[in-house]
């Protein structure tokens, strides 16, 4: 089993140059099976109904601890626990006392089908959209060949890290490659400053593994 680790590449408040940059670096890696998925965390209900109106079709759930639901059937459990779109969400204030932040997010997406309706819509709210199965191609020149698995594209917005536990006024663009060290050292982390040279970035920052 393998894993990625994902490099900064580019970092700017500016949402638009955040997205266009990201783009750029995915047509380069882009084949006829590349997905997108999109995730965020709301803090607020206003901001949980705001994007609900924008994302419908959006998956909705709130935070739980599933030793409070022991015995209780899938079918009676509260929507916003279990998941729900937006249409569903509940009206009641009090139904979110306790689940918040809420997440949200859709998955295995073709690409360019969302992207610009989720980052229109983000705010002020932490969250990611991540492009998948790309190609990265042979880069013989530093010695490496292409990658598959692991080909991807993250923008995160308002934070620095993966796990979006380091809020930022700002938005990264990350380059993921196979993780593979041997001595301590990421031998593929070159990789990594290719891919970003052929678009005109540089890595900016340590990698990032989950």
């Amino acid at each position: 089993m393998s894993n990625d680790i994902a490099y900064p590449v580019f970092r700017t408040p500016d949402l638009a140059l955040a997205l266009s940059t990201a783009r750029r670096l995915i047509e380069f890696g882009r084949c006829e099976y590349s997905e997108v998925s999109v995730y965020a965390e709301f803090s607020s209900v206003a901001e949980v109904r705001r994007v609900a109106k924008v994302l419908p079709e959006e998956c909705f759930q709130g935070q739980v601890d599933y030793e409070e639901f022991d015995g209780v059937p899938l079918a009676e459990r509260p929507a916003l626990v279990v998941g729900v779109q937006g249409p569903g969400l509940p009206v009641d204030p009090a139904a979110y006392e306790g689940r918040l932040p809420v997440e949200c997010g859709l998955s295995e997406l073709p690409v360019g089908s969302i992207e610009d309706t989720f980052t229109a819509a983000i705010g002020a709210n932490v969250g990611w959209i991540n492009w998948e199965s790309l190609r990265w191609p042979d880069a013989p020149e530093v010695g490496f060949h292409g990658e598959s698995k692991h080909a991807e594209v993250t923008l995160l917005f308002n934070t620095h890290t993966r796990e979006l536990d380091e809020p930022a006024d700002d938005h990264t663009v990350l380059v993921h490659v196979r993780s593979a060290v041997f001595g301590g050292v990421q031998t593929r982390e070159p990789y990594a400053h290719w891919l970003a040279e052929q678009v005109g970035l540089t890595v900016i920052g340590p990698g990032q593994r989950l």
